[in-house]
């Protein structure tokens, strides 16, 4: 719930009227134009312009009101005061929870090679897939004192996004992956933001079409899946599987077997099989459970690699051989790739025989995005489902 609004009835009457006529548009940081949290957002001057921060440094976020951003470029100013995540929401959902997101992490002073200080993702059923977003991150000169300068283009599904550096994009995002192609606009942070034009349709001709993703051309990447049903699976919970025993008592199963439902699913540009966008978001740290299988046939009896990424935990089979499994909890010792999903976070044998091969994955999760990408090393004799 949003306390405190206050409204402008003539204000946000001649900022519809402008964004109609396609003029640029200065939005002041000013109570009238935006939804919020009284207790925790004011509206001051600062550097001797309108500006917003959060009191006594709370996290806080700030909505536009009345405005509609389909494609064209929004600039704005920020001091980062704070730590954490301050960046921008752009094209969401009346209900908030499709979109797309922009932010600069502020943990201190980093050089224009971190890779790792911007990053796009989009906002599924509410929560930001960055952890399968590892390709749209990138570096950027950051001042740790007065105003960084943020220049978005956004083209249909494609974006730009420039800081300090006006000259060159430090981001640049060929597929926006959004569900959403228009919605509102909305700040978060606990920083400082001032200073936002709008300028509806400016797309500095921009492409509206999605652009080259490096993965296109790539035939490595296993693209085609069966994907079951998922299921909630606590804490605690281990996959139930047959293993050897002396004594005849392990032979019970939870493998999928000959009732299990299946649906395709397809990688999407960036071979990523993103199960966010099937069965959305959880909460309260929810883990579930979901089962991927496809097939491999070879030629003759030969070993690959495989090269796979994934969130947060796999079992994965051959032909109903346990063959790996792997944890990738963000923030633990067995976290890969800083917890997020790319084609970096395993490489193992896979063992083909002549013929058809059945892999099957076991794929939980219970952190942010839900997905694996996978890719052999080479396909010599090899053609997938």
């Amino acid at each position: 719930m949003i306390n405190g609004t206050k409204r402008s009835a003539l204000g946000i009457c001649v900022l519809a009227a402008t964004i109609v006529r396609g003029q640029d548009v200065k939005i002041p940081m000013q109570a009238a134009f935006w939804d919020y949290d009284t207790s925790k957002v004011e509206f001051i001057k600062h550097e001797n312009v309108p500006a917003v921060k959060g009191k006594n440094g709370a996290y806080y976020q700030i909505f536009l009101k009345n405005q509609v951003f389909t494609n064209g470029t929004i600039e704005f100013d920020v001091e980062l005061i704070g730590t954490g995540f301050p960046g921008i929401n752009f094209r969401m959902s009346a209900d908030k929870k499709q979109g797309e997101n922009f932010y600069i992490r502020s943990f201190g002073p980093v050089t224009p090679e971190v890779r790792t200080t911007l990053q796009y993702a989009a906002i599924m059923d509410g929560m930001s897939i960055w952890d399968l977003s590892d390709e749209y991150q990138a570096g950027a000169i950051i001042y740790q004192k007065g105003w960084n300068h943020v220049k978005l283009v956004i083209s249909g599904k494609q974006m730009r996004a420039y800081v300090n550096d006006m000259t060159r994009p430090a981001l640049v995002v060929p597929e926006l992956e959004g569900l959403t192609e228009s919605g509102n606009i909305s700040f978060s942070g606990n920083v400082i933001y001032a200073n936002l034009v709008l300028k509806p349709n400016m797309t500095e001709a921009l492409p509206s079409q999605p652009g080259y993703i490096s993965t296109y051309n790539d035939t490595r990447y296993i693209r085609n899946w069966e994907l079951s049903p998922s299921k909630d699976f606590p804490f605690g919970r281990d996959i139930i599987m047959p293993l050897p025993s002396m004594h005849g008592k392990l032979q019970h199963s939870e493998l999928p077997d000959s009732t299990t439902q299946w649906s395709a699913i397809k990688a999407e540009s960036r071979a990523i099989i993103n199960l966010s966008r099937k069965y959305g978001s959880v909460e309260n740290d929810g883990r579930r459970l979901a089962w991927l299988r496809t097939t491999i046939y070879s030629e003759k009896a030969q070993n690959r690699t495989l090269n796979l990424g994934f969130s947060d935990e796999v079992w994965v089979y051959i032909n109903g051989q346990i063959l790996y499994t792997g944890k990738n909890y963000f923030g633990t010792p067995e976290q890969k790739n800083d917890g997020r999903c790319t084609i970096e976070n395993s490489s193992f044998n896979l063992p083909l025989k002549e013929g058809k091969n059945e892999i099957l994955i076991g794929l939980a999760n219970y952190f942010y995005g839900w997905g694996i990408v996978a890719r052999l090393d080479k396909i010599d004799g090899v053609r997938f489902q």
